[in-house]
Order: structure tokens, then C-alpha cells, then sequence
């Protein structure tokens, strides 16, 4: 339907122009055509000429409105894959460039310099360096308009609420890890959970592995995921934004937590020690597992099963509910065993926490 509009609306415009080409094209043609056949005069040159410029504007719509219909597909496919921000900016950065245009364009027409070419090529130039500019200082323009934000929102009276919430933001591990979940769970992150797309992309890449235990770990995080958006009352945000000039996830992460003034939540190591050199804030995992471990003290009594040989000689191993590993000296002869032992040391290490400790049987046989 619209391909049929679209036609008859050319064949108006072709008539149009046929009309318009009359008293300079029309009259000479049709005083050709007369003499030829014998006509001293031909009447309604205007209409003909009409009806000769509308067939042979129907004649080309076909062919336009299949390359029209191109361009806006793919304008639409080209404009689908740009970060909204990417886009607020480079209609910003051209709205400048055509108001720089227009100024520059007042001068040339004073000077007597009218010509159409240079102006239309004077706009496309500015248009075009003003889209470009805006792009590229998206991330300034994002962060300047956070920063106006907050201090809009620092202007209110004391006892208005304040509607700024922190972004945190997943790292594939954390993700992954699942312990996120029951963590969302109890209430203790507050703000807006962040995905960003291209960890979503990683995600998806671990699921598709022909490895069958990275495919697992990919399908588990999909599931945690999953399970926060769904069953779990926090907010998350999809950031479908990317940094095509960066490479590695990792560095788009503390990128992203630099434009949100986020924090980014991991277990990763590395990743760790990278946004503290960023001077990104980071809330990672482990570090707050082992931090809301039960404090053991030396000379504290626990009761433990010991379930395995230690690396020395007469050790016995015996973990807590919470995983952490106690070495009882002298406890090799009570495998299979429950007994209370008493706490002689406590070392803390990059793996976890590690408690010491001999039998209280011995210690009351001494």
C-alpha cells in the first residue's frame, strides 16, 4: 500500500515538473511534433507535458522507492545498535554544528558569496564535525549532566528524600560465583544492580563453550541472573552501552564504574587490584565472606569431626560449618571422630582463614 502511494505522489511531482518544463522544453518539442504531422498547432501543451512527466516519474518510483526503502532499513538497523547516550550526544554535538553554520553563513552572504553548493557543503562539514565531537565526549556530557544532577539533588531541604542510588556493578565471576544472589537476598546491597550487556555477551560465550564445566558455570550464571530479576526485589539495570575502542572486559568494567560512579561488585583478584588502582570503589565476594566469618580466639573450645590426615606427621583436619580448615595436632588417631578441641592459633591467609588447635582429651591429660 504504501509502495502505490508512494508512486502516484512521484507521478504528481513528474506531472509538476512537466508543467514547469513547458515554456522552456514543451514548445519547442510540440512545434517539432506539429510539423511532423501537419498540425499547424497542438492544443494543451500543458496537459500533455503533464501526463509525459508523470509516466515517466511512475516509471522510475518502482526502482526509488526499493533504494529508499534500503536506506531507511538500514539507517534504522545503524541507528538500533547505538547507545542511547552515544546518540543524545551526537544530536547534541550536530545541533551545535548547525547553529555554527548558521553563523558562519551571515558573513559569507554579507561578502556577496550565494552559492548554494558551498553553503549545503558548509552545513554537511559542520553537521558532520559536531556528531562526531558529540560521540566522542559522550562520556564527559553523561558525567557532567550525574554531576548537575547531584547537585540539584544536594540543593533540597534536609528532610527531602534523595532519589540518587549507587549503581553496583557485576563482574562474569561474581555472576557466575551465585552467591550474589543470597546476598541481594538478605538486603544488604542497596542501590541498582548493573549488568552490562557485553558481560552478558561473555555469559552467553561461556554457555556456548564445547568445554562441558565452562558451559555449566556459563548456564548457572544465566540461572543467577535469572533468579534476580525475577524472584529477588532489587532493581537491576541492562547497561546495553559498549566501548568498541576497549577490548577487555575487564577494563570496560572500570570504565563503566568511572562514568556511573559506581561500584563494581567481583571476586575476582586481579580485577580487584585493578580498580583500586583505577581508584574505583570495589566490593569483592570473598572479602566479605571472610570478614563475616565466627572469631575464634586461642584458648576457645569447639567441637569438630576430624575426616582426614594432615600434611604433618599425627595431624588431624576438621572444617567449621563455613568451610574454614582446622588443623588438630595430634588428631590423626580421632578420624571419623567428634571431639572438642581447644584453639591454640589463628592464621589469616590470601586463601582464607586457617584455626590450629590440639584435643582438649590431651590437654586435661596433661
Amino acid at each position: 500500500m504504501m509502495k502505490k502511494w508512494f508512486q502516484l505522489l512521484f507521478a504528481v511531482i513528474g506531472g509538476a515538473v512537466g508543467v514547469q518544463w513547458n515554456h522552456t522544453l514543451g514548445t519547442p518539442v510540440f512545434e517539432v511534433i506539429a510539423s511532423v504531422i501537419g498540425v499547424q498547432k497542438i492544443e494543451g501543451q500543458a496537459v500533455w507535458m503533464f501526463m509525459v512527466g508523470a509516466a515517466v516519474f511512475y516509471g522510475i518510483s518502482a526502482g526509488t522507492f526499493a533504494n529508499v526503502q534500503r536506506i531507511i532499513q538500514t539507517g534504522e538497523e545503524r541507528v538500533s545498535t547505538i547507545a542511547v547516550p552515544e546518540l543524545v550526544a551526537g544530536t547534541l554535538g550536530m545541533g551545535v554544528g548547525l547553529l555554527a553554520s548558521s553563523l558562519l553563513l551571515q558573513p559569507l552572504e554579507r561578502s556577496g558569496l550565494t552559492n548554494p553548493l558551498l553553503h549545503m557543503l558548509c552545513i554537511a562539514v559542520l553537521a558532520i564535525a559536531g556528531y562526531r565531537l558529540g560521540t566522542v565526549k559522550k562520556d564527559e556530557l553523561v558525567a557532567l549532566l550525574e554531576k548537575r544532577g547531584e547537585q540539584q539533588r544536594g540543593r533540597r531541604a534536609p528532610g527531602e528524600a534523595k532519589g540518587f542510588e549507587e549503581h553496583k556493578i557485576l563482574d562474569t565471576s561474581v555472576i557466575i560465583d551465585g552467591r550474589i544472589a543470597d546476598i541481594c537476598k538478605t538486603g544488604f546491597i542497596e542501590g541498582t544492580l548493573v549488568i552490562p550487556e557485553f558481560v552478558l555477551e561473555e555469559l552467553q560465550h561461556i554457555a556456548d563453550s564445547s568445554d562441558l564445566l565452562k558451559r555449566n558455570r556459563g548456564r548457572r550464571g544465566l540461572d543467577i541472573l535469572n533468579k534476580i530479576q525475577k524472584e529477588l526485589d532489587v532493581k537491576v539495570l541492562i547497561y546495553e552501552g559498549d566501548f568498541d575502542e576497549i577490548s577487555e572486559v575487564d577494563s570496560k568494567l572500570v570504565r563503566l564504574a568511572k562514568l556511573l560512579r559506581g561500584k563494581v561488585i567481583t571476586n575476582d583478584f586481579n580485577l580487584n587490584k585493578v580498580c583500586e588502582l583505577q581508584g574505583v570503589s570495589v566490593l569483592n565476594i570473598n572479602d566479605l565472606a571472610n570478614a563475616v566469618k565466627p572469631v575464634v580466639l586461642p584458648g576457645e573450645e569447639i567441637l569438630v569431626q576430624v575426616i582426614k590426615d594432615g600434611k604433618e606427621h599425627g595431624q588431624g583436619v576438621a572444617y567449621l560449618d563455613d568451610g574454614t580448615m582446622i588443623v588438630v595436632e595430634g588428631g590423626r588417631e580421632f578420624i571419623g571422630t567428634t571431639l572438642d578441641v581447644l584453639v591454640t592459633s589463628v592464621l589469616q591467609t590470601s586463601a582464607g582463614r586457617m584455626i590450629f588447635a590440639k584435643p582438649k582429651l590431651l590437654e586435661k591429660a596433661l
